[in-house]
Parts: C-alpha cells; structure tokens; sequence
C-alpha cells in the first residue's frame, strides 16, 4: 500500500533552517507529482511547492520562494523540502503528498488533486 512518511520538523529560530524528507513507497514513484502543502492553526491547508519526480519545473508559493527548495532523490525515493531563511509565519503542519501517473508539466497546486498524503509534521518558528 502507499505510504508516504515524514520526518525532519522541529523547532527553530527565525532565520533558521530545516530540512523535511518524505519517504514514499507502494507506487510508481518515478511518474509522480510531488508536492508539499502547510496548514497553520485556524487556516487552510495552502501549498508550498511542488515538482514531478521526472523533471520538469517545480513551483513555489510566493511566500517561500526563493528560501525552500523542493528536491528528490530517485534511489531513496524520498522528497526533501529545504527551508532557510525561516520565519514565524512559517510556522505549520507540514504535509507531503503524492499524485501518480501525471504527465511532466501538469503537476497541480490544488490540494484536491492529490490522492495520497503523509501524516504531517510539525515546524514551530520563534
């Protein structure tokens, strides 16, 4: 079955940095949109970035550009989140997710079109 599993959250200083990693098994992965979504308290669930494992652009939100960056290694078959620069408002559930079967190029930003989901993990800024 697919799974995908986070680790890397934590508390950090503004300014800081962290890395997320989520390890993905159960499918395809090489055909797969990948993408990482935030919820904070009392908001919505909003993306953050977003990539296809085969290549292809990735995307940021325009509140990470330039800090995070989204990454994978296809031997792991992991996606990794690279977060510097980290601010308060940073501050979040962070959620990996996985869409198989998507051509290069049509990876989305909505939270809907993704099948599968990790559990979350938090990132606390101060």
């Amino acid at each position: 079955h697919v799974q995908l599993v986070e680790s890397g959250g934590g508390s950090v200083q503004a300014g800081g940095s962290l890395t997320l990693s989520c390890a993905a098994s159960g499918y395809t992965y090489s055909t797969s949109c990948m993408a990482w979504f935030r919820q904070a308290p009392g908001k919505e669930r909003e993306w953050v970035a977003v990539m296809h494992i085969s290549g292809g652009t990735t995307y940021y939100a325009d509140s990470v550009k330039g800090r995070f960056t989204i990454s994978q290694n296809n031997a792991k078959n992991t996606v990794y989140l690279q977060m510097n620069s980290l601010k308060p408002g940073d501050t979040a559930v962070y959620y990996c997710a996985a869409e198989p079967g998507v051509i290069v190029g049509l990876c989305s930003v909505v939270a809907g079109a993704y099948r599968y989901w990790g559990q979350g993990t938090q990132v606390t800024v101060s």
